[in-house]
């Protein structure tokens, strides 16, 4: 089944953002919520000049802006929950992470990646073994994988084939099986299923003619999806055996994806579009709910709140046009079906 526009959703008025944050002065590339816990609720945001801005999302205002990467782009944020550390990576070929307690804002450590391409890092915290990061390496294709806080090297994961450069990763944890995996996008549209803890490839598939430009999985219903410069998503599931398998594509209106996201409830999925637009689908059968129009340029990131009450759950969007967007829409179970 091919899924398309239906004429009621593209019909609807667009939903309008609960409010807009200004003053970042780029691009927005990426954007990472802090909402768990009793502290302030915050937004990490990461511009293309090099700044990185945390917001304060009771006063909607920056209080506080860092600047590590020497003026290079950052292109991926995310925090440690168990210690509220900081960590951001920059095309300044650097990861670095920031101790961000009592006030402070101070680079406690930073590692040289030798990346020189646009793929974000993935950070996999789990309740038993160590905290793993993954990034991209010097070489095309090389993903490396470190120990966190010491930054220790786990492994280094290269394909036996040429695929061209890595565009995109995911690491997860299964719940019983092998672990840690990690998902990958190269740019030759291939998407390989990695098993850190003996470096092999457990699955393969084409899953774009493209360069994949994102990816985003649930492992709770094991299930992903990833984007390209095409007119279409590539929704795919891990089978028995974790075999990958692509499923039927999903068409776009106008072509290319920044950056997909799913809601931590497994109910809705969101896309940054090259148009202008976030798509917001329903997850489990990725029926299109709405289309978001407010931004004047590219959208270049999406993510979801971690707020654990449903009421409390936003979505923030950020573009090339320097502005980013908070949306409140279907918190309710019921909205989506």
């Amino acid at each position: 089944m091919v899924h398309t526009y239906s004429e009621a959703v593209m019909s609807r008025p667009s939903p309008s953002p609960i409010c807009m944050l200004r003053g970042a002065g780029a691009a927005l590339n990426t954007l990472h919520f802090s909402c768990h816990g009793g502290g302030t609720p915050l937004l990490f945001s990461g511009s293309a000049k090099g700044s990185i801005h945390i917001w304060n999302l009771n006063t909607r205002r920056s209080e506080k802006i860092l600047e590590g990467h020497s003026g290079n782009s950052v292109i991926w944020l995310s925090t440690r929950r168990s210690t509220d550390a900081l960590i951001s990576q920059g095309r300044d070929m650097r990861v670095c992470l920031w101790d961000l307690r009592e006030g402070r804002s101070d680079v406690t450590d930073s590692m040289w990646t030798g990346s020189v391409g646009f793929c974000q890092s993935s950070l996999l915290e789990s309740c038993s073994g160590p905290q793993l990061l993954a990034y991209p390496g010097q070489q095309t294709e090389e993903i490396r994988i470190v120990e966190l806080p010491s930054m220790a090297k786990v492994c280094t994961l290269m394909p036996d084939k040429k695929l061209g450069m890595v565009m995109c990763i995911q690491l997860w944890q299964p719940v019983s099986g092998p672990g840690p995996l990690l998902l990958a996008g190269y740019e030759d549209g291939s998407l390989l299923l990695w098993d850190v803890s003996q470096r092999s490839v457990l699955s393969q598939v084409s899953a774009h003619p493209e360069p994949i430009m994102c990816l985003t999985f649930d492992p709770e219903h094991l299930r992903g999806i990833s984007g390209s410069a095409e007119k279409n998503l590539s929704p795919w599931t891990l089978g028995g055996q974790l075999s990958l398998q692509v499923q039927a594509p999903v068409p776009l209106t106008n072509p290319g994806v920044s950056q997909l996201s799913v809601r931590s409830d497994g109910k809705i999925l969101a896309s940054a579009g090259w148009d202008h637009r976030v798509r917001i689908f329903s997850w489990k059968k990725l029926r299109p709910l709405a289309v978001l129009q407010h931004h004047t340029d590219m959208v270049l990131s999406v993510a979801f709140s971690d707020h654990q009450e449903p009421t409390h759950r936003l979505l923030a969007t950020g573009s090339k046009d320097q502005r980013i967007s908070l949306w409140s829409i279907y918190n309710q179970a019921s909205d989506t079906g």
